[in-house]
């Protein structure tokens, strides 16, 4: 067993990929750990943006601006769960505005979700870590470091598989639902018998008159700093395809739940900091002080505190389910490098989980894992997404006209309406304090993924092979063995088969089989072109093409004669320009590398070159 093995466990084959797909009660903490754990924060960043401006007014003001969020919330679990009926693939934002907007709407959500998961992990966790340090202040000056080997752990135990991540995440979530369920149901118990009394602090801290003048703008800030409790919503419909069958069933039961639960937590712990009147503190988070007020420094107080932490870390995994799979869907589509695509040995989209984790450690080491300078950043993106998804809907009603389509209709157009000018009002409110950053990494992203689209099209035009012309004579005696190995039939391939015949007589194509469809349309097309070369099939339920060429290479070369050799033919793309190799897998230097343990193996690298200027000839 090698250290990869021991790391991240045994394999998984590939029809093992339904045993790894998410049942309602394990996916329900997986997906709702993000829209659940914003009540750790969200409820603090009001009050941060209302009490220095407002004093005593700000408790008075706070329903007004919860009631909005909870009521968008509605409106948006309704839309989400028509997106999951139409589009049960997956995508959520991106497939409904591919279909029904266009592609420059589409990579828009694409790049703003793309943002929001990364800020959803480095938010999560740095508030993770804020009330790990208020319940022990000694770690405060070792923030960074523990955010860090949060991030690492979380990502560590994705790379080992959904079903051991749902299972090892799902309990501590469920907890933190309950104890929560405990720490509201309490307060107002001892709110309505009147044993629940208002925080006495010990120095003043409130101001006890308004601000003049900038009342509504202070709501304003206020309520889009509050909309960071509505991400993760979206989550659910991205992440369809992993759910267990019936896939679509499921996940909306996840998403009406997780709904309520959000109302019943949001809701009640914005009842309790109103009549606490409760002001953030520096390292003593909101709801540390609503759960010392209820419990006292008790035994529930610490099980609150640790769960709130973990639950925060937890609400990272929600993007570690939905990244990956948004980015296996771009890469599908040609809009992002296509190593995203691909599973690791364990099912999982190991690229795009190792994508997050460096991301999210970027922005927690630049932003010294402070909560309140990484939430200007976050929320803004997903609520651009709301808006694209919304307006998408509204469209395909229009178009489809589909029984009771009338009632969707006006639930999509009224939410396109609110989410969009909620969107102006986030972003606006948050500009000046960092949220420009995202006017400038939005369109970057989407230009990023535009060029990435143009350069895999012009690959793909300069690879494609119309009609089969070999120019080699096949009577002609050669001495060696020559094993070429396929993939696709196209143009790389016709120079390999060329050179092959022009060396060797004894050829055998060797293809290493991931996807046995594949191997189905691979075979059937070498059948109907009539290529004069045996096709070897060999199929690997681990996806690792290594091992079984390398089992075969080893039966071959034992069948050898003193003295002979066998040719391994490997195709190199060369590239126009360094930085295109980063869109590249790598393949022909792990398996030329790989193969020079063989002693009868020779192996042969031979260059494809191609340019993206359409005037050159690439061979």
């Amino acid at each position: 067993m090698n250290i990869k093995d021991v790391i991240l466990g045994k394999p998984l084959k590939n029809n093992e990929i339904s045993h790894e797909k998410l049942s309602r009660i394990w996916g329900l903490p997986i997906m709702a750990s993000d829209a659940v754990s914003s009540v750790a924060y969200a409820i603090e960043e009001i009050l941060l943006i209302l009490i220095p401006a407002m004093g005593l007014l700000a408790f008075h003001s706070l329903p007004f601006i919860v009631l909005p969020i909870l009521f968008l919330l509605v409106i948006l679990i309704l839309s989400y769960s028509q997106i999951i009926d139409h589009y049960p693939n997956g995508g959520g934002a991106y497939a409904v505005a591919k279909e029904n907007i266009g592609k420059t709407a589409a990579l828009l959500s694409a790049a703003t979700l793309t943002i929001d998961y990364i800020m959803t992990v480095a938010v999560s966790i740095s508030s993770s870590t804020a009330a790990l340090v208020s319940a022990f202040p000694l770690l405060h000056d070792y923030k960074v470091l523990i955010s860090l080997i949060c991030v690492s752990l979380i990502t560590l135990i994705n790379l080992r598989g959904i079903r051991e991540a749902s299972k090892i995440f799902g309990l501590p979530t469920y907890i933190f639902v309950f104890s929560m369920a405990i720490l509201i149901i309490g307060g107002l118990l001892k709110l309505i018998t009147g044993t629940l009394n208002p925080i006495d602090y010990t120095k003043p801290i409130l101001p006890e008159e308004t601000v003049q003048g900038v009342g509504i703008l202070v709501l304003l800030k206020a309520f889009s700093s509050g909309c960071s409790a509505m991400s993760g919503v979206e989550a659910v419909s991205d992440a369809v395809p992993s759910f267990k069958e019936p896939s679509k069933r499921n996940a909306k039961h996840i998403l009406f739940i997780l709904g309520g639960i959000i109302v019943f937590i949001f809701g009640g712990t914005s009842i309790l900091a109103v009549h606490l009147q409760v002001a953030p503190l520096e390292g003593h988070t909101v709801l540390s002080q609503i759960s010392s007020a209820v419990f006292g420094h008790t035994f529930m107080y610490y099980v609150i505190q640790v769960f709130t932490s973990l639950i925060l870390i937890l609400a990272a995994n929600t993007a570690y389910n939905g990244l990956p799979q948004l980015l296996y869907i771009l890469a599908h589509d040609g809009y992002a490098p296509r190593q995203f695509s691909s599973r690791g040995t364990k099912l999982s989209f190991s690229n795009g989980i190792l994508f997050i984790f460096i991301s999210a450690s970027l922005l927690i080491i630049g932003f010294r894992s402070e909560t309140h300078r990484l939430i200007p950043l976050y929320s803004v993106g997903v609520f651009i997404s709301f808006t694209v998804a919304q307006i998408g809907m509204y469209k395909k009603w229009l178009s489809l006209k589909e029984k009771n389509w009338q009632y969707k209709f006006w639930i999509n157009g009224f939410g396109a309406l609110v989410t969009l000018v909620v969107s102006v009002i986030v972003f606006s409110m948050k500009f000046a304090d960092g949220a420009w950053i995202l006017a400038i990494a939005i369109p970057t992203i989407m230009t990023g993924m535009y060029f990435i689209n143009k350069y895999y099209a012009k690959i793909g035009k300069q690879l494609h092979l119309e009609t089969f012309y070999p120019y080699y004579n096949k009577d002609a005696v050669r001495s060696t063995q020559c094993i070429l190995l396929v993939h696709d039939i196209n143009k790389p391939f016709l120079k390999a088969i060329n050179y092959a015949n022009s060396i060797s007589s004894n050829i055998t194509a060797l293809h290493v089989c991931r996807h046995p469809e594949h191997a189905k349309t691979l075979r059937k097309k070498w059948d109907e072109l009539g290529i004069p070369v045996e096709l070897k099939i060999i199929e690997t339920p681990y996806r690792d093409i290594i091992k079984p060429m390398d089992n075969y290479l080893w039966q071959r070369e034992q069948e050898l004669n003193h003295g002979e050799n066998i040719s391994v033919i490997l195709i190199k793309f060369i590239t126009a320009h360094w930085h295109d190799n980063l869109l590249h897998n790598q393949t022909a230097y792990f398996l030329s590398h790989h193969l020079s343990k063989h002693k009868n193996i020779a192996t042969v690298i031979l260059p494809f070159h191609y340019m993206l200027d359409d005037k050159h000839f690439c061979k």
